[in-house]
């Protein structure tokens, strides 16, 4: 399956505009809030933060070994205070590291890449069928 780095698996959006509606919801901010932020219907918004919500922990995992396969030296990843912070913190750990060793990269473009596009699939995250 071909995906473009832009977008996301059966999502209209730009990846760049999800990207940062998640990362507001890992700042705390609510779905509505996040809504008018990301200039899409409220019940866009929340299908997004709850498709990601369900993901979170292996997103976070997948992230991680990917980060720590980029940057061997690589420390820990500091926790957050929810799942979907660690998941958001994780990728963007990882988007550095490829970065460094490959050349900048724009951080949500690499996760959709990464993820083959399954960021917020409901069916075998990331590489299933």
């Amino acid at each position: 399956m071909l995906i473009s780095t832009d977008t996301l698996l059966r999502r209209r959006d730009q990846v760049g505009v999800i990207g940062a509606a998640l990362v507001a919801k890992a700042a705390g901010i609510g779905h509505r809030r996040v809504a008018v932020l990301s200039g899409v219907a409220v019940s866009t918004a929340r299908g997004w933060l709850r498709r990601f919500a369900v993901n979170a922990e292996h997103v976070r995992v997948w992230f991680t070994v990917l980060a720590h396969d980029l940057d061997p030296m690589l420390g820990p990843i500091v926790a957050t205070a929810t799942a979907v912070g660690d998941a958001v913190e994780a990728i963007g750990v990882a988007a550095r590291a490829v970065s460094l060793r490959l050349g900048p990269v724009e951080a949500w473009l690499f996760a959709s890449a990464a993820s083959r596009g399954r960021l917020l699939s409901n069916t075998g995250w990331p590489l299933g069928s």
